[in-house]
Order: C-alpha cells, then structure tokens, then sequence
C-alpha cells in the first residue's frame, strides 16, 4: 500500500512515516519545510526517514493547486493523511491569511486529489480546538462544536464540514482526528513542553497562563500515531441508524467518521509541570499570567469510539512520556 503524508516533515507526520516504513508501507512525504518554527529541525525529521528506499519526499505547500494535482496523478496513492497545515491558536491571531490558505485551501486541493484520483480513504488532522465554549466533559465527537475561539480552530471544524461534503457528494471516504494536546520527542518548538523545558535549562522563567488553572488531555506521540495507522485501515462506511431528525455530528449517512484520540484525562498544569522539574532535576522559576485570547481552560477527550472502532485507547502516563522527551532534547541539544 502507498500512504500519501502531507506534513511530513511535522512533528507527527515525521513519526507517522516513519512508522509507516517500519510496518513495510511505501510512503511518499510533502512538506512546504515553511519558516513557521525551525526549518533545521524539520529537515533533520526529513534525513531520518529519507534513509529508507520506500519514501519520496516532495517540497510543495499543499495550496499550489497544480503541484497537488501534479504529485496525485504521479504517485497515485491509495490512502493519504493530511497532516500538514498552520498550526498554533495563538499565532492565528497574528496572521490569520495563511490559515486560509493552507487550512481551507490547501484542504480543498486534498479533497480534489483524493476525489479525482480515487484514493481508499482519506485521514485527516481535526483539533481538540473545535470543542471552543463547549464545557460538557469528557469531550465527544457526538456533541455539537459550533463555537470556535480562534481562527484556528474554525479552520479545523471547516475542514470536518468540507470532508463531509466530499464524502456524500463523491462517496470518498473520509476520517476527522481530533488531537488532543500531542507531546513528545521531535516535538514542536513552539508547544508548552518544548518551551519549558528550554526555559528551565537555560535559567529562565516560563510563562503559566491562567494563574496555572489549566488542564490538559496530554497525549504521547507514540499513542497519537498508533491511533493514526489504525484509523487508516478502517476505512468508514455509512451510519445506517443515522437520522436527519437527530443528526449525529460524528457519523453519517456517508462514509464519514470523526474520532478524538486523547488520553481521556485531565492533568492539571502544574502536574505536568512537576513532572518534567522531577525529571531535568530543576525547578522552574513560574511566571503566572492571565489566560491568553483563544486558549481554553481545560481539554478532556471521550474516546469510547475509538476504542470501540479499532480497539485502541491511547494510556502513555505524563512521567513516562517526559522521560522520553528530555532524554531526547538533551541528545538533540547536547544540553
């Protein structure tokens, strides 16, 4: 089988090739390498799976219409997972364009690949984000999430609209994962972990939004991609209970499905925050502010569904997940 992986050169798309390489797949990459974080970082994610004879590697940014066009009808994949787009909630606020241009249009030009090449199944990058104003826990994917608070997370509940559309008018099947919190090893510079652990190690203060009243649904990368392969191979097919008076927003009459891949817990802050001090054998100097425009208190995902649909539920522990992390970052950084 050949896997199409948009953001390959991400922090999950890098460990979802190279995961796919080990379980034999043939893997073609597509990555823009933008200068959103460090493009050093993500060019030493590329080096590692471009060992492998089974991966091809494309620099494009998924809204060049043409390119996408261009890498479809040359690879011809059978399945592909659409990773790549603008990250971050707080950056949405400072440059909301390229949030358009590659989380809805570049999405579009996804879409159109898998329509007119007839692709198995699409998998595709939601956000725990959507869930907005929604106070209801655990989260749910049968809840409604009309209620984004950034751009970001409006892009994401768009993409699951856009899917959806696909799938009943073109019959492709399509899957929405809404991450929740992903940490871990080759990480995101910009993501708390990151920024903290670089704070610590370097005598600097780190920053708690909210007074340190958050909650997060942490969940390791390990557990992220082991959920990704395993949707991939469970292509959808339509809800026959699905009922235009009751509408189901996680299901449908097409073969559409929406998943939460999460932890199902809510670690406060400052737990995670004890965790990683235990572990660099520092403490941090915390400097407490208000709650940034666009942040949410607290994040829990239910993922009964997941579990149910393919027999997975993600329970790496925060310890064991940092452990990992730093070890890493001190090896990368030779800290």
């Amino acid at each position: 089988m050949k896997v199409l992986v948009t953001g390959s050169a991400g922090f999950i798309g890098f460990h979802l090739c190279r995961r796919l390489l080990q379980e034999g797949y043939s893997v073609v990459g597509l990555d823009n390498l933008n200068n959103y974080y460090s493009t050093e970082l993500k060019r030493a994610r590329l080096k590692i799976v471009t060992e492998s004879s089974e991966f091809r590697f494309y620099q494009l940014d998924i809204s060049d219409a043409g390119g996408v066009a261009a890498v479809f009808a040359e690879e011809r994949p059978d399945r592909v997972v659409n990773l790549a787009a603008q990250a971050g909630v707080r950056y949405s606020l400072e440059n909301p364009l390229s949030y358009i241009e590659s989380n809805i249009v570049g999405f579009t030009n996804i879409l159109e690949g898998c329509r007119r090449n007839q692709v198995e199944h699409l998998v595709y990058a939601s956000s725990s984000s959507v869930y907005g104003l929604n106070q209801q826990m655990p989260f749910s994917v049968h809840d409604n999430v009309d209620h984004p608070i950034s751009l970001y997370a409006a892009s994401k509940k768009s993409n699951e609209l856009m899917a959806h559309a696909y799938s009943y008018l073109f019959q492709l099947p399509t899957t929405g994962l809404r991450f929740f919190t992903v940490y871990g090893p080759w990480g995101r510079p910009d993501m708390a972990l990151f920024l903290f652990t670089k704070a610590i190690l370097s005598d600097e203060p780190i920053k708690v939004f909210n007074n340190g009243n958050m909650s997060r649904d942490f969940t390791y990368i390990d557990d992220i991609v082991e959920g990704v392969l395993r949707v991939l191979l469970a292509t959808p097919t339509p809800n026959p209970a699905w009922s235009g008076e009751r509408p189901d927003p996680g299901t449908s009459v097409a073969p559409y499905r929406l998943f939460n891949i999460g932890n199902h817990s809510m670690v406060p802050l400052t737990d995670y925050i004890d965790a990683l001090e235990q572990e660099l054998g520092k403490k941090a100097v915390r400097e407490f502010l208000p709650m940034q425009p666009g942040d949410v208190p607290a994040t829990c995902a239910d993922i009964e569904d997941l579990s149910e649909q393919v027999g997975f539920r993600p329970q790496t522990d925060i310890r064991d997940g940092i452990k990992v992390f730093v070890r890493w970052y001190r090896d990368y950084f030779q800290v």
